[in-house]
């Protein structure tokens, strides 16, 4: 089976950490955003991923090198020279995704997060026997996103309607598909929504289930999503593999550390922190809520709450970071400063307090 992965524009959203890497190279819960999706997609049986890009392609294939021969199987990229929507990208990759199997392909969107049931979803779209199976998962607000109007017992679609004004169901799409070839037919190669323009083309047809996502969901393209996710994605290791997260005295909640990062004595960390490689957290310190990426330093009594942490940063001793401070690779917090919600730029020093949340370049 093949996949195709929509990776898409520069990630402006999770800025200032897609200054440094493509937004699906972005650390989440220790790993790059789409090696999530890679390996639930290795796990059923793909043994080629198309990656949708439109920029940078060289970084992320050299990057993905080592995996692909670590899982075992083939990545690609597909390059657009101008943005193509959503569907475009699947017209664009036609041929690497047809082989003559007649199999159908999977189709994910690179910020979302969830348990990835692909097996469930092969199965249900085998029993249905329609052209194209969705996921849907349920929500609380579901105006902000498009809303999936489904019959309840066949899945089968009846209307997409786009961030509805009155409530017509809280189901929204929840970015995994999986198509039959059939489908690319009725995509022309031009910049096009598949959501709006491919889907509701099936659904009169009749042809369009969808299937409501067990587990958690989360669109972690933004930094207070990435941190909501983090929780999520933590919840659900505690539920399905808990020996992967980390226990001791000094941990509270759910935590994952890696193996390779050192922590000091009297820490409080926890509860939804992830620790990433080569870090090195200091005596004293207390974390929550929080990312703390690759090869960062965490000095001696330092408070962190609900912010990302970048890549080979330094927080000084006594400062406390908060309120979805974000700081870019390479960032450097004095001694005893204050961040109240500061988004650094990678490369900074910081030696002054932020009161407010606000951008430092």
């Amino acid at each position: 089976m093949k996949a195709l992965i929509l990776v898409g524009g520069f990630g402006t959203r999770l800025r200032p950490l897609t200054l440094s890497f493509p937004k699906p190279l972005v650390d989440f819960a220790n790993k790059p955003m789409i090696l999530h999706q890679i390996e639930a997609l290795k796990a059923v049986g793909v043994d080629e991923v198309v990656l949708a890009i439109n920029y940078q392609p060289e970084v992320m294939l050299n990057f993905l090198k080592d995996f692909e021969a670590k899982l075992e199987i083939k990545i690609t990229c597909s390059q657009e020279t101008e943005p193509m929507g959503t569907a475009g990208p699947l017209a664009l990759a036609r041929d690497k995704l047809i082989d003559g199997s007649g199999e159908p392909f999977f189709v994910l969107n690179s910020d979302v997060i969830s348990e990835y049931p692909l097996k469930e979803m092969i199965e249900f779209h085998k029993a249905h026997g329609g052209e194209a199976s969705i996921m849907v998962t349920k929500v609380d607000e579901p105006s902000k996103y498009g809303v999936v109007v489904m019959e309840e017992t066949t899945g089968k679609v009846e209307k997409f309607v786009e961030k509805p004004k009155l409530y017509v169901g809280n189901k929204i799409n929840a970015g995994i598909y999986l198509l039959n070839p059939s489908v690319l037919d009725k995509i022309e190669l031009r910049p096009t929504s598949i959501e709006k323009e491919t889907f509701p083309k099936i659904a009169a047809a009749q042809g369009l289930y969808a299937m409501v996502l067990p587990g958690f969901w989360m669109d972690i393209g933004q930094p207070r999503d990435y941190i909501t996710g983090l929780r999520l994605y933590l919840d659900s290791l505690r539920k399905k593999s808990p020996a992967k997260l980390t226990t001791g005295p000094h941990i509270v909640g759910n935590v994952l550390v890696d193996e390779t990062a050192k922590i000091g004595e009297g820490c409080l960390i926890g509860p939804d922190v992830a620790i990433g490689p080569g870090c090195v957290v200091e005596s004293g310190v207390r974390l929550s809520r929080c990312t703390v990426m690759r090869g960062a330093r965490i000095k001696k009594h330092a408070c962190i709450s609900s912010s990302i942490i970048g890549w080979h940063s330094t927080v000084g001793q006594w400062a406390r970071i908060e309120n979805m401070t974000i700081l870019g690779e390479d960032v450097h917090v004095s001694d005893e400063i204050y961040s109240n919600g500061g988004v650094v730029l990678p490369h900074k020093e910081i030696k002054s307090n932020i009161l407010k949340p606000e951008i430092v370049m």
